[in-house]
């Protein structure tokens, strides 16, 4: 962070200084523990802190808590809550909150405290502490709290001590009243500036999905069909173009192991395609003429990748490995990939053709399970993970097609249901994939589809950067305003404002004068 500019009349005080409290929080026993000792309490935890802005504190977990541990806890208008403990590679510890009276309109007779994962901060009554506040979540995202973290990469430390010795700029305390207006002015108004963008981003989902849905109803080239109905075909005649295909791939799979000295495992031949059931046809929408339901299976070969294991480091062959990591909705990121070794029975099995539909098989997440994006042929010769399943669709059907059903709302819809168990789990298997069911046309109506599909979703991405690009520069305005507040550059500096030098010396004296015992507990 670039040093702040220091009016005149400004002091540079150690945190500490400014404190009349730093005390742990308490986590104590459930709700249900039942004694005389114990009273209820909402606990707030790290975990408000994301959504603070739209919770308050109102998500907090009720417990029991000793009530001599709440006399000195009991959170107060005015309380700075920081985190120092649950950061990891992507969050640093250390982000803060401010207790406001918004605090306790939820559940106002039930009292509130922080969890142990957080550190109470109580300022003195000199000190305007949403100006503290301000400063420290501006200190936060300038990253250079990462200098005050310790611990492990999956769980960061605050260092406290040393936190406490973090440098505020402190201006006059009329000054300080006149800063945060300012800052709560101009934040009130990026924030309705930034609520409008996130609701039209909302918005182009919703049109995404919509118009996904009237490509897959056949609705996006319904003129085409009028225009071209020489070109149409049957549902019976996909059925023998599907047939026709597998055969002769199987029999090309078979020629090509032939070749290579029968090395690795014999392809198998397709199975006969099962009729649909009554309950699937009683669930799969009409489509228009020409057009079929099939399963996965149907239209492409499923297959799963490579189990990697420390055996693989001594293989000779060696080749990139792509993993669920490296694969996004519709998106690869191949900056960092990791190299596997496989063996020469399997390298045609695994390895990537462009083309190649990649399903991710489980997520913790179910708005994540069975994301799917097409490989790029970018990698030569790059082999996948077995937690990626891969689908090679037949020469006539195109992979963009697939795609963007199985990414459409009744794709989506199919996947989450044969995705679930029993368990709660969610996950994906080679036999679950190839029962999807996707709709499918002549190969001509599909390029017509793609090509309209490709123009509309082309222009729904361009403004979806934009409003991306809107966001980034709104949260950039966010802390230029910060960085012009605690530079003094903010709002006019008033002449007959107490100077801060004046303030700190009163706060310093009475905190001296206060009995050892009184003073500031970390």
């Amino acid at each position: 962070m670039t040093k702040l500019h220091k009016p005149k009349s400004w002091e540079s005080v150690a945190l500490e200084t400014l404190a009349t409290l730093t005390l742990g929080g308490d986590w104590g026993k459930e709700a249900e523990f039942e004694s005389e000792d114990y009273a209820l309490v909402l606990s707030i935890r790290g975990a408000e802190i994301r959504h603070w802005s739209e919770n308050k504190g109102s998500t907090a977990s009720l417990r029991k808590v000793k009530k001599s541990s709440l006399a000195s806890r009991l959170l107060k208008g005015g309380d700075i809550l920081v985190e120092i403990s649950g950061g990891g590679p992507d969050q640093p510890v250390g982000r803060t909150v401010l207790i406001d009276k918004s605090v306790f309109a939820y559940a106002p007779n039930t009292p509130k405290i922080s969890t142990n994962f957080l550190r109470l901060l109580r300022t003195c009554e000199e000190i305007d502490s949403s100006f503290l506040n301000h400063y420290l979540q501006y200190f936060y995202k300038s990253g250079e709290i990462s200098a005050y973290q310790a611990g492990s990469n999956n769980l960061r430390n605050l260092k406290f001590n040393d936190y406490l010795g973090l440098q505020i700029p402190l201006p006059p305390f009329r000054e300080q009243h006149r800063i945060v207006a300012k800052i709560e002015e101009l934040f009130s108004e990026l924030d309705k500036g930034i609520e409008n963008l996130k609701t039209a981003r909302a918005q182009l989902k919703v049109y995404r999905q919509a118009l996904l849905k009237y490509a897959f109803e056949g609705k996006l080239t319904e003129k085409w069909r009028e225009e071209n109905k020489d070109k149409l075909g049957t549902a019976a005649a996909l059925l023998k173009r599907i047939q026709l295909e597998r055969a002769q791939r199987y029999q090309q799979q078979l020629a090509d192991w032939e070749a290579a000295g029968k090395r690795g495992t014999k392809p198998k031949a397709p199975k006969t395609l099962p009729p649909k059931t009554a309950e699937d046809l009683a669930e799969l929408p009409e489509l228009p003429k020409g057009w079929g339901w099939f399963k996965v299976a149907d239209l492409a070969n499923v297959s799963g990748g490579l189990t990697k294991n420390p055996k693989r480091n001594i293989f000779p062959i060696k080749r990139p490995f792509l993993r669920v990591a490296n694969v996004y909705a519709n998106r690869l990121e191949l900056d960092d990939m990791h190299v596997s070794g496989v063996s020469e029975t399997e390298i045609e099995r695994v390895i990537l053709v462009k083309g190649d539909i990649l399903v991710v098989e489980g997520n913790g997440s179910v708005d994540q399970i069975g994301r799917v994006a097409i490989w790029n042929g970018a990698i030569d010769e790059c082999v996948h993970q077995n937690h990626l399943i891969k689908a090679r669709p037949l020469n006539f059907v195109c992979s963009e097609f697939i795609l963007h059903f199985l990414m459409s709302e009744l794709g989506r819809k199919f996947i989450v249901r044969a995705a679930s168990s029993t368990s709660g789990l969610h996950t994906l298997s080679i036999s679950k994939v190839e029962s999807l069911f996707a709709p499918l046309c002549a190969r001509a109506e599909q390029d017509v589809l793609l090509n309209e599909l490709s123009v509309k979703l082309s222009l729904v991405d361009q403004l979806e950067q934009t409003i991306i690009t809107s966001l980034q520069q709104a949260e950039a305005l966010r802390k230029s305003i910060l960085k012009k507040a605690f530079s003094g550059r903010l709002v006019p500096h008033d002449p007959h404002d107490e100077p801060a030098s004046a303030l700190l010396a009163r706060i310093k004296a009475e905190k001296s004068a206060q009995p050892q015992g009184k003073k500031a507990r970390k």
